[in-house]
């Protein structure tokens, strides 16, 4: 059943944003290839092809569509969500998320400060920088730094998540989480949003040498 939600989704959301998508790649990556001269000229860095950056900017929206769309299915249940409900909505975004890394050498996750999972913990200090700008700029949707993480130079996407009404059931007043939260991650800081609120971000990271990337995650 959460198949065909979750298709319909994603052709609608790419629908309504791919305009704008290719309008906002374009600037992006001027503006990434302006930034970069000085360090062409001095170090010759192996830059990500355009294509790819815009490539990973389509991949994030097609992850934040299932994500909602699977969220959306919350929507009129009565019962209490469980671990299995969470399995069910949550997981197959963290799975698609580690399959976009595994296939293309990117770093893809989600980053909260209010995080229930301590994986999605910000995981640096760049990353703190990103989630404070998304909170003073409620109308950014995504951007891009340039970043060394683990060694490797790199280019970051970041992509902003916002809640949404069908996250309210997992993620509404503190008293109110389901019970399986409250046993199964005492340190939950996931709770007290309201619809709008900024939830946390996703973060790509294409590092400057992929294939090398790609070779270390199949042969680490």
């Amino acid at each position: 059943m959460l198949k065909p939600i979750q298709k319909w989704m994603q052709n609608l959301h790419q629908a309504a944003l791919s305009h704008v998508l290719k309008l906002a790649v374009t600037i992006s990556c001027s503006l990434l290839l302006l930034t970069w001269q000085p360090a062409i000229a001095s170090a010759a860095p192996k830059i990500p092809d355009p294509s790819e950056l815009s490539r990973a900017v389509e991949e994030i929206e097609n992850l934040d569509a299932m994500r909602s769309g699977l969220a959306a299915s919350l929507e009129g249940r009565t019962e209490e969500p469980t671990m299995q409900t969470m399995k069910e909505v949550c997981r197959p975004v963290g799975m698609r998320a580690m399959q976009l890394s595994q296939e293309n050498g990117w770093q893809v996750k989600q980053i909260a400060k209010k995080y229930r999972n301590p994986d999605h913990a910000p995981d640096n200090l760049q990353a703190q920088i990103a989630l404070a700008k998304f909170e003073r700029e409620p109308d950014l949707v995504g951007f891009w730094d340039r970043e060394t993480i683990n060694g490797l130079l790199g280019t970051r996407y970041y992509r902003r998540i916002n809640i949404e009404a069908s996250c309210l059931a997992c993620h509404g007043s503190k008293d109110s989480r389901p019970q399986f939260v409250k046993d199964n991650y005492p340190q939950d800081l996931a709770y007290n949003f309201h619809v709008g609120d900024l939830r946390g971000m996703y973060s790509v990271f294409i590092p400057d040498d992929v294939k090398q990337a790609i070779q270390d995650a199949v042969n680490p």
